[in-house]
């Protein structure tokens, strides 16, 4: 069965944003600086818009796998949205194909208005690097790096100079509440403080999407919470994220819930925000 390749997959994780581009390539995306002050939503030029995705999968000549089919799915700028679904849903896959490293079988998908059909695999790692902060269960951090360190790999994929790097990161991880743990490695911090790091370098490069597989999935309740207040902040910036989880619970907390089934969508529906506890 076809899958995303694996280069594509081991350089998101290893960078957050799947950046496997040469620094002097990437060098001409250079992020801005790292922002930390709220942003108004706006509708206009979304920053996710599917239409009628499909994604078939061929195990064999005569079978065909349908993992999406016929997906339109539209996020606005600001926008804070849960996709949710059981085993075989399509969840994955669309994550996959949202986050660049899968490609559909028909159907379009613009990414803040660029079309990502027939961008080779060198465009799309700096098309990653520069757009999409990816954030994880297992947290996908460097082990024997320090936080500091972790938060800077998408802006040396991006040829950001030292200097700059560290002055963006240590933003970030202040942004998180980490700004007191830069030099620790990640065996020397909790899962939650490790996933606060990861969300710290999904942000460093200021990207036009946040996407979380799962972020909560290796946390305690506590934590959870933790780790989803930072999430309730980012939104109140007017970060646009987009957060696949299984738990209604994590779902709550996104204004807006789309459930897919058999890989079609099932339904889309706003809710009102469920705010952490005082």
């Amino acid at each position: 069965m076809s899958r995303p390749s694996a280069r594509a997959a081991s350089s998101a994780a290893v960078a957050s944003s799947a950046a496997a581009a040469s620094p002097a390539r990437a060098a001409s995306h250079a992020a801005p600086a790292t922002r930390v002050a709220s942003r108004r939503p706006t509708r206009g030029r979304p920053v996710i818009d599917v239409r009628r995705l499909s994604r078939v999968y061929r195990p064999a000549p005569d079978l065909q796998v349908f993992a999406l089919r016929d997906v339109t799915l539209r996020v606005d700028r600001g926008e804070h949205v849960a996709i949710m679904g059981s085993s075989g849903s399509g969840k994955s896959t669309l994550m996959h194909i949202l986050g660049c490293l899968d490609a559909p079988t028909s159907g379009t998908y613009r990414l803040d208005g660029v079309d990502v059909a027939g961008i080779d695999e060198d465009g799309l790692a700096a098309l990653r690097n520069r757009m999409i902060g990816f954030v994880f269960q297992s947290f996908n951090l460097v082990p024997r790096t320090s936080a500091l360190a972790n938060v800077e790999l998408p802006l040396a994929y991006a040829g950001i100079g030292r200097a700059e790097r560290r002055r963006r990161a240590t933003a970030a991880l202040r942004a998180v509440g980490m700004g007191q743990r830069l030099d620790h490695r990640p065996s020397e911090l909790s899962g939650g403080q490790q996933q606060r790091v990861a969300v710290a370098r999904a942000i460093v490069t200021d990207p036009a999407l946040i996407l979380a597989d799962e972020p909560t999935g290796n946390l305690d309740s506590r934590t959870t919470d933790e780790v989803l207040r930072i999430f309730d902040d980012l939104r109140d910036q007017g970060r646009t994220i987009v957060l696949i989880t299984h738990e209604d619970e994590v779902a709550a907390r996104a204004r807006r819930t789309v459930r897919l089934g058999d890989g079609r969508l099932l339904s889309d529906s706003a809710m009102p925000a469920v705010g952490a506890a005082a």
